[in-house]
């Protein structure tokens, strides 16, 4: 069940949206505020969700609280990787989150938080049980990034590739399973009162073993997306309908994010799209498909 749709992934990064296109953010904070209007008019009790920023930037979200867009969202949501990329310490989790609470007036979530295992399985466990720690109970939701290990054989999704070296690398050792199925030590010390962020690819063949492992986690929360560059391919319904009923028994935020080459400024899943109001049209083609208007009478009202 969809209890929060995610507007974009990082859209302060610029392997995320190229800002350089956008340089003010204009253009993102009209797609935003237009996609989250259509949100409240047809699904009330939906959360709405600012994209998870990264780095963690005060003064990105000042910037978009006077574009307008925090007046159209419930929660800000912020990503951090102390011991693997951002330039602060682990045990300053709680201070980056109070640097965000301090400009706005938003509930924050912590969509993505998460410790590789490139170094070692140990120092995983232990980033693992030190940002349950910090975070639990410190903010309304926090998701661990990720369940499984990213497979060899594909691409981080990353600017500049191999060259960034380890830290490219580090990419493909975030998840509590290995890419072969094995479980690493940190799956022992997972707290199921976190949630779970597991991107899917188009047709991932870990979706099945991803439920199982989920469950058998205890995990109730998932954070996963739904791109709307795969959208357009030609059978792209029937892998996403897959996808959301298998993950149906879940609490889900579903982020939307990644634009169609075809519909972007530049042929690019980052690009600004041509018409801002395309990304709120396809958020209304999600909610139409997935979140059922029968749903209100169990939701209740907004929280």
């Amino acid at each position: 069940m969809i209890e929060a749709i995610k507007f974009w992934n990082e859209p302060n990064n610029l392997s995320h949206w190229d800002f350089e296109m956008d340089p003010g953010w204009r253009e993102f904070a009209a797609m935003t505020r237009l996609a989250a209007q259509r949100v409240r008019a047809c699904r009330p009790w939906i959360t709405r969700v600012l994209g998870g920023i990264s780095p963690i930037d005060a003064d990105f979200i000042k910037l978009l609280a006077d574009h307008g867009v925090l007046a159209e969202i419930d929660a800000v949501a912020v990503h951090g990787f102390p011991l693997d990329w951002n330039h602060w310490r682990l045990d300053e989790w709680p201070a980056k989150v109070a640097e965000i609470e301090d400009v706005c007036h938003l509930p924050v979530w912590v969509t993505e938080v998460g410790v590789s295992s490139f170094g070692a399985d140990e120092v995983q466990v232990f980033g693992l049980e030190r940002t349950t720690e910090l975070l639990r109970g410190r903010v309304e939701r926090v998701y661990w990034y990720s369940l499984f290990d990213l497979p060899p054989a594909w691409e981080a999704t990353t600017r500049h590739k191999e060259s960034e070296g380890s830290a490219y690398y580090r990419h493909f050792y975030m998840g509590l399973v290995r890419a072969d199925g094995t479980p690493k030590p940190a799956v022992e010390h997972f707290d199921p009162r976190l949630g779970i962020c597991q991107w899917f690819h188009y047709e991932d063949h870990r979706l099945d073993e991803a439920v199982a492992w989920l469950r058998r986690l205890g995990v109730k929360r998932l954070r996963t997306g739904i791109s709307w560059a795969d959208w357009h391919r030609p059978d792209a319904v029937r892998w996403f309908d897959r996808q959301m009923a298998a993950l149906e028994e879940f609490e889900l935020t579903v982020t939307l994010c990644f634009t169609p080459p075809s519909r972007g400024r530049r042929p690019h899943h980052t690009s600004p799209p041509l018409v801002p109001d395309e990304f709120a049209q396809f958020t209304d083609e999600v909610l139409e498909r997935y979140v059922p208007v029968r749903s209100a009478r169990a939701a209740g009202e907004h929280p």
